[in-house]
């Protein structure tokens, strides 16, 4: 398919897509006994409508951008890395302990709670890479059943280091908060907006660039395309296995570093709201194209911001949003130019 052609045939299948989640939701808001355009309305509003709006949609944007750069080394290497989640967790933690106890200037203190969050990320992709690659065990279980093990692993660690006792709140699980030195600092004060937001669009240059120009990036690529062709091409498949591996729980550990220096500033148990999954979700409907996973994530970003105000201001909940997301993820899947046409030929059959 040529680059023209293939642009219009996902072009009309993001269209189409988009179009049938709208249908889904109005009809959603409808039995909920709400106005679907006011729903909408007060959504774009919440995301757009004031300088609170826009920083809230930066702030939520952030991780998100982070979280797919993760799924898309991975993904577009052919490594099904579903334990982004628990990577971020170990990320966060690590970082927050840096940021609580190492003294210094801040030009110190973040990149090194930075750099301990994205090693923590890296050993903990550890574990599913060597069992992928030393006893071919699937990654796609491994990474799933290890992100509940790094949530109970995080919160006994936390519990363990502040002296807590089994029956203690749950919300009262915390680490210490960190230090000034170890903040992010606010692009648009007071609100949470951070320079997280130029990390994370650092990080997605440099992968970009890393595919689309380099020899590691074809490497890649071709990895995940086809791994036997690249083994026979000279290409080095499983110690590149191993390497993309690590580098997307990298950049895993560094979304939980970002959340924990940015807005959270202590680490505290369950603080994530599915970020690598929506990570992953966002790597999906972009195709595993960093620069369209940006625009994505912004977008993704913009749709949470906006669901907490259509919540707030209507009796819809948010969660509709979450489902109308996972909707959308499963209909970018669907071929519909491609089935619209062979119902049509089998129908023109029929009546031929």
């Amino acid at each position: 398919m040529r680059g023209k052609e293939k642009f219009s045939h996902n072009a009309s299948n993001y269209l189409i897509s988009i179009v049938l989640v709208l249908i889904i939701a109005s009809v959603l808001i409808l039995i909920q006994g709400s106005n679907p355009i006011e729903a909408f309305y007060e959504m774009v509003n919440g995301a757009l409508g004031s300088t609170s709006a826009i920083a809230s949609s930066i702030r939520w944007s952030t991780p998100v951008i982070i979280s797919s750069m993760a799924a898309v080394v991975a993904q577009k290497s052919g490594i099904n890395n579903l334990g982004i989640e628990g990577q971020i967790y170990f990320g966060a933690l690590t970082s927050a302990m840096v940021g609580a106890y190492v003294q210094g200037p801040g030009y110190v203190v973040i990149p090194l709670a930075i750099l301990a969050g994205a090693t923590a990320g890296l050993l903990y992709a550890v574990v599913p890479a060597i069992l992928k690659v030393y006893w071919n065990i699937d990654e796609m279980i491994t990474t799933l059943m290890l992100n509940y093990v790094a949530i109970q692993v995080t919160e006994y660690l936390t519990m363990m280091i502040m002296g807590l006792s089994s029956d203690t709140n749950p919300d009262m699980i915390a680490t210490p908060e960190i230090q000034e030195s170890a903040r992010l600092t606010r692009i648009m004060p007071p609100y949470q907006a951070s320079t997280g937001i130029f990390i994370g669009l650092g990080i997605a240059v440099v992968i970009f660039i890393l595919y689309k120009y380099t020899r590691v990036g074809y490497e890649w690529k071709m990895i995940g395309r086809n791994r036997i062709f690249a083994k026979y091409g000279g290409i080095r498949h499983l110690k590149n296995y191993f390497i993309i591996f690590l580098c997307s729980g990298a950049i895993a550990g560094v979304c939980g570093a970002v959340e924990i220096l940015g807005p959270h500033l202590r680490f505290r148990t369950n603080f994530s709201s599915n970020m690598g999954w929506d990570g992953i979700m966002v790597a999906l409907v972009a195709k595993n194209n960093p620069a369209a996973a940006v625009v994505v994530a912004i977008v993704w970003g913009m749709i949470k911001a906006g669901s907490m105000s259509m919540e707030r201001m209507t009796s819809v909940n948010r969660i509709l949003v979450t489902l109308v997301q996972a909707l959308f993820v499963l209909f970018i899947t669907v071929d519909f130019r491609t089935t619209f046409q062979k119902a049509l030929k089998k129908w023109n059959a029929k009546e031929g």
